[in-house]
């Protein structure tokens, strides 16, 4: 526990010479409200304190330790800027966006733009105070120099000791960006150069497969952050003309889950002699990617021949001796760096070397380029005029201080349907956290619950419960410029304006609501109207992107990647680590173990192989359900669409022909 919490938990305050310690009572009532948590921190039973601030402003606190932003003053959560917010809910929630939005005022107060995006958060529920308080808090935390620090190089993901460089793997070639003493620049556009030249060789058939044919699909074998973001990208980009035209006769597919339906799925419909798989995984050792991948490899031996993975798998990976074993040619390896984290890994050859495959590099480096764009302006601009840092801070108003635990990101555009997903990782893995830089549990909960769906899908879904249930603040994205144009003679308006339509609609729809008078003025009866009565009051922003090309792609990935990271900041936790998913990892290995040892040894799973009941009874049905199935098979087994081989057969026709017999 840092010394400085340890200072709160006696009492110590140190005012500033002069000052007056008479306690205010508002501001001991505040400090004793907070939730401590202390047992978390201390097993032994603890007596509430009471903490004071002097009526005269105060030095910060000084102890014996750093706090957790390195300076001796306390943690964030019990800085006169926190307990200011704190204080200000009680005067926010007597408010109704109903009321404010009449003033003429402050669409323009509440809006900003940056080449091209366009943020109106004029729906939120705050004033120009809550805007100045929460600038106020990221002063505070030191978010100015904590972003130069990340973007410098400096290992500020402390608990694996590593920079964290997502952002130069969009740097320009002409940049400089060290950590540890080494310009990286050079070394990402190497890898990026090495992609191009591959990425053209195989769209050219001068890369052809092990049967001569031009190899025009591609299956990319990753999970996690291998997966959403470069899924994301290839959604955004699939039907913008442009890049559709880069993509003609082409397929990209991904294939993530073990599950055996997600591999037939990956592989239906595709011919293994026009099929190039990437192999995605830093270390190699991922257990599902792995799997899938030697599943893939099994499929292409069978197939076209043993010979067949040195033409048709390359791999994603820094880990050449286990790329090497695998089978895949080093010289067909393309590497990042333990400063990239997996969510953040889509500008890397994660993601770079299967959309330059599919678009062309052309596109890559257009999407590169509107990363680059809004990485340079959250590095640069004011803070009150700042994209990612205003984002950052309203989701820090909302679930912090008004307690409103979840974010629906709501695009109102076809293209970034897997937009959600991909943010639901960047968000939940980066901010679920427990104790702050230090270690100390903190005394609010950090993160947000992220789903969404793209509109106006979503109306007919959740949008019940952002209407009349929980207050969940909604992103709203809209876009000017559709990638298609359908309009029919005679309609009011186009598709794609009626789309919009509905984007303008919702926003207003949360924050105004429907009163009850204006449902009796409609002449309803009285039975129906609390069914039918709108609280309204619930906050949203609205983001409008001027198109969706590969250049706004890019900033919008940076946008909330951004925005992420500022939170993580003010919130002080770490949020470019995730131990959170270790856990799961080593008891799904323990099962693996024990479910082989069952089946081989025919018995079920015993009290002495260490579960729990529960998990002891499920794991027993889950095998007595698939005992007709007889694993481990001596031979392979495959789906019968998917291969053609005598030595691999579908588990339903062994057992068939087991009943002839």
């Amino acid at each position: 526990m840092s010394s400085a919490l340890a200072s709160l938990r006696t009492g110590l305050r140190v005012p500033r010479a002069g000052a007056s310690s008479t306690c205010s009572s508002l501001e001991c009532r505040d400090i004793m409200r907070a939730p401590l948590n202390v047992q978390r921190i201390s097993s032994a039973p603890t007596k509430a304190r009471t903490v004071c601030r002097t009526s005269a402003p105060e030095a910060p606190v000084q102890t014996n330790g750093a706090a957790a932003d390195g300076s001796g003053q306390l943690p964030i959560a019990y800085s006169p800027e926190w307990l200011a917010l704190r204080e200000h809910t009680k005067e926010v929630d007597s408010l109704h966006l109903r009321d404010l939005l009449m003033d003429e005022e402050r669409a323009e107060h509440f809006s900003r733009e940056h080449n091209g995006i366009y943020m109106d958060f004029s729906r939120q529920t705050m004033t120009e105070t809550t805007l100045r308080l929460l600038l106020n808090l990221a002063e505070r935390a030191g978010l100015k120099g904590k972003i130069a620090d990340m973007f410098a190089g400096k290992h500020i993901n402390h608990t694996e000791d590593r920079a964290v460089l997502h952002t130069a793997l969009r740097a320009s070639r002409d940049e400089q960006v060290f950590t540890d003493g080494k310009d990286v620049v050079p070394d990402v556009h190497a890898v990026l150069d090495r992609i191009k030249d591959f990425s053209e060789r195989v769209r050219s058939g001068e890369w052809r497969g092990a049967t001569g044919k031009k190899l025009k699909d591609v299956v990319a074998v990753g999970i996690g952050g291998s997966y959403l973001g470069p899924a994301f990208v290839h959604t955004a980009l699939s039907f913008d003309h442009k890049s559709q035209e880069e993509a003609e006769g082409r397929k990209l597919r991904f294939l993530a889950n073990v599950d055996p339906v997600d591999v037939a799925k990956a592989l239906h419909g595709l011919r293994a002699e026009t099929t190039l798989v990437i192999v995605v995984s830093k270390t190699f050792t991922t257990t599902e990617t792995m799997l899938n991948a030697r599943t893939v490899r099994t499929w292409l031996k069978a197939e076209l021949g043993p010979e067949a993975v040195s033409k048709h798998m390359v791999a994603v990976s820094t880990n050449l001796k286990l790329v090497k074993e695998f089978g895949i040619d080093t010289e067909n390896a393309f590497g990042f760096w333990d400063w990239v984290g997996g969510r953040y890994s889509v500008t890397s050859a994660v993601g770079v070397l299967p959309l330059a495959l599919q678009y062309g590099y052309e596109k890559v480096e257009e999407f590169l380029a509107g990363a680059r764009d809004v990485d340079q302006h959250f590095r640069t601009a004011p803070f009150a005029s700042n994209l990612p840092v205003l984002l950052g801070l309203l989701s820090i108003w909302n679930s912090t201080f008004m307690k409103r635990s979840s974010i629906a990101i709501l695009p109102y555009c076809q293209a970034l349907a897997k937009f959600p997903a991909h943010i639901q990782q960047v968000s939940m893995e980066s901010l679920g956290k427990q104790v702050s830089m230090e270690g100390d549990a903190l005394p609010f909960k950090a993160g947000e619950v992220i789903f969404g769906e793209p509109g106006t899908n979503g109306q007919h879904s959740f949008y019940q419960l952002i209407h009349q249930g929980r207050v969940v603040p909604a992103e709203f994205i809209g876009v000017v410029k559709s990638q298609q144009s359908v309009y029919l003679k005679g309609e009011l308006v186009s598709n794609h304006d009626e789309l919009m339509c509905n984007f303008f609609a919702q926003a207003d729809a949360l924050a105004m609501g429907k009163e009850s008078v204006a449902l009796r003025a409609e002449g309803l009866p009285q039975s129906i109207i609390p069914h039918k009565t709108f609280s309204g009051n619930r906050p949203s922003t609205s983001l409008l992107l001027p198109d969706m090309t590969p250049f706004t792609v890019g900033q919008l990935l940076s946008l909330y990647e951004n925005r992420v990271a500022v939170q993580g900041f003010i919130w002080d936790i770490n949020a470019f680590d995730q131990w959170g998913v270790e856990l799961g990892k080593v008891l799904a290995s323990k099962v693996r173990t024990k479910m082989h040892e069952a089946r081989t040894k025919l018995r079920k799973i015993l009290k002495e192989d260490g579960f729990n009941p529960s998990s002891r009874k499920m794991i027993n049905r889950y095998l007595e359900g698939k005992a007709q199935l007889l694993y481990p098979e001596p031979r392979d087994v495959f789906p019968c669409e998917l291969i053609h081989s005598e030595a691999c057969v579908a588990p339903w026709d062994k057992h068939e022909s087991e009943a002839e017999d």
